[in-house]
């Protein structure tokens, strides 16, 4: 197992993204954490994979309040005796053109997606500095590289995690600490469920695969970036995106 004995904390853990990682490194041995701001959901989907036999709990957590995140990171460490991986997973958007995007609206996107990330590092690296070692992964996208129509405050918050991880990765490199980012592209969740099939195919035809990509893709690489397989790589932008923006 690639993960074995290992504690993560996955926020947004309750579905999409996090949740396919959540399940993917729990079958590699690790011991995770679902960090969501749903408790319903989150403790639901704890229960389905304690069924299927996976060590796993859930921990309610506002990303964009420190104090619940403190407490959310004290409580992972007390009950996992420590932490190892971080996967800064949680996100929100509240898509507008510039002309109708809200002050509310932008600052929300900005304090969950990119204060968020900011706020669960920090509370992490003093675990991670006491063991010498650790991963740090943060969900980027396509849209932080490139932008996006409509992505002001999402394609902002996207860059700055960007600039976060490449900072991080020199500042903690040493440390023992490996610091990576995942830019997803188009990805089949929940969100992109709702989509028309008419606006899903002129996705599909954007990417050179032909394809959405599954929750799974991303989760297979935060597992790599997770794994003693990437010990030597820090500070990356690993795009999983069919091959979108070539």
């Amino acid at each position: 197992m690639r993960l074995k004995d290992k504690v993560a904390i996955i926020t947004g853990a309750a579905n999409g993204l996090g949740l396919a990682a959540a399940e993917t490194f729990a079958r590699e041995g690790a011991k995770v954490a679902l960090a969501d701001y749903d408790a319903n959901l989150g403790r639901e989907r704890a229960a389905e994979l304690k069924a299927k036999g996976y060590e796993v709990s859930f921990f309610q957590v506002d990303v964009s309040d420190r104090s619940s995140v403190d407490e959310m990171v004290r409580r992972v460490a007390a009950e996992f005796s420590g932490i190892d991986i971080l996967v800064n997973n949680a996100g929100i958007t509240r898509d507008a053109m510039l002309k109708k995007l809200s002050v509310e609206d932008f600052q929300k996107v900005i304090s969950v997606n990119l204060t968020g990330v900011f706020h669960c590092t920090q509370a992490v690296l003093p675990f991670l500095l006491e063991r010498g070692s650790g991963k740090i992964i943060s969900t980027s996208s396509v849209s932080g590289v490139y932008g996006n129509v409509g992505q002001t405050n999402y394609a902002a918050a996207k860059a700055g995690v960007i600039g976060m991880t490449k900072s991080w990765a020199k500042e903690l490199g040493r440390k023992g600490i490996n610091v990576n980012a995942v830019a997803p592209g188009f990805i089949m969740t929940g969100m992109t469920a709702k989509v028309p099939e008419k606006i899903l195919e002129q996705m599909k035809s954007m990417v050179p695969l032909g394809r959405l990509g599954d929750p799974r893709d991303i989760a297979n690489a935060y597992l790599f970036l997770a794994s003693e397989e990437a010990n030597y790589v820090n500070g990356t932008v690993l795009h999983v995106d069919g091959g979108i923006m070539m």
